[in-house]
């Protein structure tokens, strides 16, 4: 990666310990004055990433009532945000202050292009996920069959559906938003404590990075060969890994927001995830559609998730599971995150 203008706050590395022990958090595109606790800071995140995801949802809702599949704004969740946060970070900077690309990117400081490289990661693999799982059924998600039996469905699902997740959106958003617009950080970290909590970031990015992939991928494995519910590997751990590994990334995402320009409005970004995950769109309504199939359409798989309710936790991993292999699979992953970003930044910082 290319190295960083003077002007712009440099990464934690050994060739910065001379700097004093407190870190001056500069904003990389010093034409955007903005103060953390400043509602302006809200202005110029909510409001554009509500609009963004508001247009997008209205192309999306046309698509979907053309094709009845209601699971296409499933393909925006992911896509959405991966263009947000590149249109934050490199596409408003370039639009506002006539940047070309490379400049724009040599702006943003180490912890920024970690951030936006984590988000694209997590968006892109899920978008490909879900993409090639709707176009290998050939029909919408089962979990939507039941709701489009309601009179009128098409009519109200606009409003009922598309737009409050472009609502959700506008929030879950946050941690890759904010801090792009930001002028200054509402904390002054030393240069260890930075270093350390960046380490973190990446470690629960990668652990819950890892869990996610590692969860759909021996979901797609068990389908093809068996017909039960997946209850082997990480689907040992809990009910739901998949959300989990999410809602750990989207953690992490705060987190790396600590180590550079920091305000506690990007904390509202995974707990609005967390909120929606675990009681409207995730957990909850995967499992209130398995109990209405199931009960009708299958009872061998009826009974398993009726066991497994009473045997495993919904999303939250019990303290009797962290000791079992998969789940110090999951921790490796994290650890191996770490590794990789260190040697990573200390290739970029020899070039």
């Amino acid at each position: 990666m290319a190295g960083l203008p003077s002007h712009t706050m440099m990464d934690f590395g050994p060739h910065h310990l001379h700097h004093p022990r407190h870190l001056s958090f500069q904003h990389p595109h010093p034409d955007i004055q903005l103060s953390p606790w400043d509602i302006g800071i809200l202005k110029s995140t909510l409001l554009p990433s509500f609009t963004l995801y508001s247009g997008l949802s209205v192309a999306t809702f046309t698509a979907a009532q053309a094709t009845d599949r209601v699971e296409l704004k499933d393909w925006l969740w992911p896509s959405g945000q991966v263009l947000n946060a590149w249109w934050s970070a490199i596409g408003r900077p370039m639009y506002e202050n006539g940047s070309s690309l490379q400049t724009a990117w040599s702006r943003l400081s180490w912890t920024e292009k970690l951030l936006l490289g984590g988000v694209t990661l997590w968006g892109v693999r899920l978008f490909a996920r879900i993409a090639s799982r709707s176009l290998g059924r050939g029909q919408d998600d089962p979990r939507y069959a039941g709701l489009k039996k309601e009179p009128g469905f098409w009519r109200k699902a606009f409003m009922k559906m598309f737009i409050p997740e472009a609502a959700v959106l506008s929030f879950i958003s946050l941690p890759f938003t904010v801090p792009f617009g930001m002028a200054a950080s509402t904390v002054s970290l030393d240069a260890c404590t930075a270093k350390c909590i960046r380490a973190f970031g990446v470690g629960l990015f990668s652990a819950g990075f890892g869990l996610e992939a590692i969860a759909d991928y021996q979901l797609e494995v068990h389908r093809r060969e068996r017909e039960d519910l997946c209850r082997h590997g990480v689907w040992s751990l809990v009910r739901h890994p998949n959300y989990l590994g999410d809602t750990l990334v989207h953690v992490s995402f705060a987190v790396l927001n600590m180590a550079d320009r920091f305000s506690p409005v990007v904390l509202l970004g995974p707990l609005a995830n967390y909120l929606f995950l675990r009681y409207v769109g995730g957990d909850k309504q995967t499992e209130d559609s398995q109990e209405e199939r199931y009960k009708v359409e299958d009872a061998q798989k009826y009974k398993q998730l009726q066991d497994s309710r009473q045997q495993q936790n919904s999303f939250w991993p019990s303290t009797q599971v962290l000791c079992q292999p998969w789940a110090l699979v999951v921790a490796g992953c994290g650890l191996f995150g770490i590794v990789a970003e260190e040697i990573l930044r200390k290739a970029c910082d020899m070039h």
